[in-house]
């Protein structure tokens, strides 16, 4: 394992490697941000659609014969 670090400097890649994972926890944390679901800051967002009455029920009408 220490002939591993004689390749690479380990300043440059622990620096590189914390960049990294900062990066990917806010590209993480954003798209999390954008959805409905997990939204912390804002709380879900209400729909007008979702929030809407349900329309009334349409009554079928009746056949002639009495039958359906």
């Amino acid at each position: 394992m220490w002939r591993l670090w004689l390749l690479f400097d380990p300043r440059r890649t622990l620096i590189v490697l914390s960049v990294f994972l900062l990066v990917l926890a806010l590209l993480i944390h954003f798209i999390l941000l954008s959805t409905d679901r997990f939204n912390w800051m804002e709380g879900p967002r209400a729909h007008a659609a979702t929030m809407s009455p349900m329309p009334p029920a349409q009554s079928q009408p009746a056949s002639p014969s009495g039958t359906k």
